[in-house]
């Protein structure tokens, strides 16, 4: 993604909507962010300083993060020297990628200090630099390796700006100078921009190279000399009046952003023009590492669900292999009854016998084991109390394979609703239902819930209220104590899904806000990707939950199955 130094310019630029704020609040959402909620007379917002790989970047955030109750100890340092410092300066290192946030504050002595950050986005080695006025590092939020590195960042050093590229810089030099400098990369049109030109990303160059000649891949040297000046001047003209704008493939997925419109992948893509640079990166980024951090979070009960799920298939692989040696049993019983009839033929001490066996239409004749050590109706009674045992092991396998069958489906539900969670809370609320499970020790203490989750709440163009659980707790709670016995339940048919009710309040439903109900319980569920959806619904009058059942599994009769298509834009 192209956070390019053109782009952190005019990001740079529009931040300092910020000077003259003081540092009210600083939270570390996690190990790569760092929020700060700014307030002055005429401005407060949240600034987000993001150090992750592929979402390095800072900008003004309407996003809600969820904070640790434990603060890590770098943003103890943090609100230690800047808590209510404020801002009297926001600007780019050169043409780079660091951004410096200057501060003014007061230190133990009551004199005037300033602090300054370093923010450096450069891709691979992104970073966070808290030092004093004089240039002191305090501490950085990656310390430097002094072995590896070729930078020394430790408290008590003198700081340094990462190495400047010393290329042309396109706000200051010509066009005929940006010109020289593409004609004198070796390197492949395409490549030759970010060779000669400081602040270029890859897509920028590309996008150069497509206006100037179709084969990018050819050299500077054969491209038309009079295309590339014209080009490089209409690209000095849109750094200058930039158009920020997010570029949607097919799909409408976020594909890229620019600081100006990207026209080389034709109409494949589109442009979307937004209002600042911070909107952009905020709309681009939000939803995304929204998914990341749940997805850290989550990481450790998804090992645990798949660690369960191997763990009880392994378990009824070996039952099923049980009961099928349990169901050839049926000789088991001719042996006996073969022996008992033939008892004054059989020789004790033998170790095999060969019998007439009458329960074969042939009445062929079948070799019978012995044990020697046996007297012959000890035999016969121990085939008797073999054939027994198998048909008590039988139906007691048949009965734990049914209860590995409803763990399995279980742990899928689990999996399924860990798929969505969007929240810390929501995710505290499936482990606290795994723990009363059984399935995570249970801590001394539970972990606080800020908030308990709610049903989500839609409405149907006719006006039906419609509520979707969130995990399978919630499942049971909105299926057997919200919903009334006349509204009408839904899920997927076999598959891992949430409990849809639509609400009747008694009113006859139409089939829009029957389809409306069916397309939100495939779209929460683990077929969500799928073109059609088979959904069971029934009223809720018809939905059981068995005593002793597992949250979120219920029993229901008397339904009918509609096929409805999972619609991503309706949820949202």
């Amino acid at each position: 993604m192209p956070l390019d130094a053109i782009f952190l310019h005019h990001l740079a630029n529009e931040l300092n909507i910020c000077v003259g704020c003081r540092a009210d609040k600083i939270h570390q959402p996690s190990k790569d962010e760092l929020v700060f909620l700014l307030r002055s007379a005429s401005f407060t917002g949240k600034l987000l300083i993001s150090l992750g790989s592929g979402s390095a970047r800072i900008n003004i955030t309407n996003s809600s993060f969820e904070n640790p109750t434990d603060p890590p100890n770098f943003c103890r340092l943090l609100r230690r020297h800047l808590s209510s410092a404020k801002i009297t300066e926001i600007k780019q290192a050169g043409l780079e990628r660091t951004v410096i946030i200057r501060f003014m504050t007061y230190n133990e002595m009551g004199d005037v200090i300033f602090p300054f950050l370093s923010i450096e986005l450069i891709t691979g080695r992104e970073n966070l630099v808290l030092c004093s006025e004089d240039g002191k590092i305090l501490d950085a939020l990656r310390r430097s390796d002094i072995e590896k590195s070729s930078r020394l960042l430790l408290p008590g050093a003198k700081y340094e700006l990462p190495e400047a590229q010393n290329k042309l810089n396109p706000f200051t030099d010509t066009a005929k100078k940006l010109q020289e400098g593409v004609l004198g990369s070796s390197r492949p049109l395409c490549l030759a921009f970010t060779d000669a030109i400081s602040g270029i990303s890859p897509l920028v160059s590309r996008e150069l190279a497509s206006k100037v000649c179709f084969d990018t891949d050819i050299s500077p040297s054969d491209a038309d000399n009079l295309r590339l000046l014209k080009v490089l001047t209409e690209f000095k003209e849109n750094i200058v009046s930039p158009t920020p704008c997010i570029l949607k493939n097919e799909d409408g997925e976020f594909k890229d952003f620019c600081y100006t419109e990207i026209e080389q992948y034709g109409g494949n893509t589109q442009n979307l023009k937004c209002n600042g640079f911070s909107a952009l990166l905020d709309e681009f980024y939000g939803e995304r590492d929204q998914k990341k951090r749940i997805k850290a979070l989550s990481a450790d009960i998804e090992r645990l669900l798949y660690t369960v799920k191997g763990r009880t298939q392994r378990r009824m692989a070996g039952r099923s292999a049980d009961l099928a040696r349990c169901q050839d049993r049926e000789h088991l019983r001719i042996y006996g009854e073969l022996l008992k009839a033939n008892l004054y033929q059989l020789e004790k001490g033998a170790d095999c016998v060969r019998v007439q066996n009458y329960y074969d239409e042939k009445l062929s004749f079948v070799d019978i084991p012995l044990d020697p050590a046996l007297s012959p109706a000890a035999n016969a009674a121990k085939y008797f109390k073999e054939y027994k045992k198998a048909h008590t092991a039988e139906q007691t396998l048949t009965g734990l394979i049914k209860k590995d069958e409803t763990e399995l489906i279980y742990i899928e539900s689990v999996l399924d609703v860990l798929s969505r969670a969007k929240t810390t809370n929501e995710l505290e609320e499936i482990r606290n239902e795994l723990t009363d499970g059984g399935y995570i020790l249970r801590r001394s203490r539970k972990r606080p819930v800020s908030a308990i989750s709610k049903p989500r709440e839609f409405v149907t163009p006719a006006g039906f209220k419609v509520l979707v659980g969130r995990n399978n707790k919630e499942n049971d709670l909105l299926t057997t104590k919200i919903a009334e016995k006349r509204d009408i339940w839904f899920h997927t048919k076999n598959i891992p899904g949430s409990h849809v009710i639509l609400i009747t309040e008694g009113k006859e439903v139409d089939g829009d806000s029957l389809m409306f109900a069916a397309t939100l319980a495939a779209s929460f569920s683990k077929a969500a990707s799928s073109e059609q959806v088979p959904v069971d619904f029934t009223e809720v009058k018809n939905v059981k939950k068995p005593s002793g059942a597992k949250p979120g599994m219920v029993i229901y009769t008397t339904n009918r199955t509609i096929y409805a298509k999972p619609n991503i834009l309706l949820v949202k």
